[in-house]
């Protein structure tokens, strides 16, 4: 029983590490974009909760984990308040890069707590990785489109989605080998932060459609 709320803290925790690290993600995204208050509070509500309430939904999984933990809507009106206050004032330039370092942080954050709750709920192997890689890449998604950008994930070639599967499938090899959970879930997740700075360092790309013309 010990042994099993220890899981339940680590994965809570990081699961709150990587809302506020999407958060911010959609914080810049929205303020890069000059969106009113309003857009940007929905843009950083959409990055921080979006993938996790998908997987809420197919993991039938209620309530959902940003209902049962309210406070967390209180921070992330007080940090998009606070955070545009400051960029104002400090009259920072925002570019696209920018965002990418906190996007990469919850991605990888992400992706392990996502793997680990589905595993909790009994799901396959294969069922757990790819939840958590749902997790990780829906919330981005949504705040792109909601941008007016075709989703990153998609279509900058460069390994995300392939990260977080990654990762996932990390965090198994780990728990396989004994590694103790709370270790395993941070490890997985720097194994899927890592590999997603390495894309982003090195320009790394995965080929692109090729229609023959």
């Amino acid at each position: 029983m010990l042994q099993s709320n220890l899981v339940d803290v680590m994965v809570l925790t990081v699961e709150a590490a990587a809302t506020l690290a999407f958060a911010v993600s959609g914080m810049l995204e929205a303020a890069r974009k000059r969106l009113d208050p309003v857009g940007v509070c929905v843009v950083a509500g959409l990055a921080a909760f979006g993938g996790g309430t998908l997987r809420d939904i197919l993991l039938d999984r209620r309530p959902f984990f940003w209902v049962a933990h309210a406070t967390w809507l209180w921070v992330l009106l007080v940090a998009c308040i606070g955070a545009m206050a400051w960029l104002k004032v400090r009259h920072v330039v925002l570019t696209h890069r920018a965002m990418q370092w906190p996007d990469a942080l919850g991605l990888g954050l992400f992706s392990a707590s996502g793997t680990q709750l589905a595993m909790l709920q009994g799901m396959p192997a294969i069922v757990a990785v790819l939840m958590g890689v749902i997790t990780a890449v829906f919330g981005g998604v949504l705040r792109d489109i909601v941008c007016n950008e075709i989703p990153s994930a998609f279509a900058d070639h460069k390994p995300y989605a392939v990260c977080a599967f990654v990762g996932g499938w990390a965090l198994l090899g780990l728990q396989y080998l004994h590694v103790p959970d709370g270790l395993a879930l941070l490890l997985a997740a720097a194994v899927t932060f890592g590999l997603r700075l390495w894309a982003m360092q090195t320009n790394f790309h995965l080929p692109g459609w090729d229609t023959g013309h």
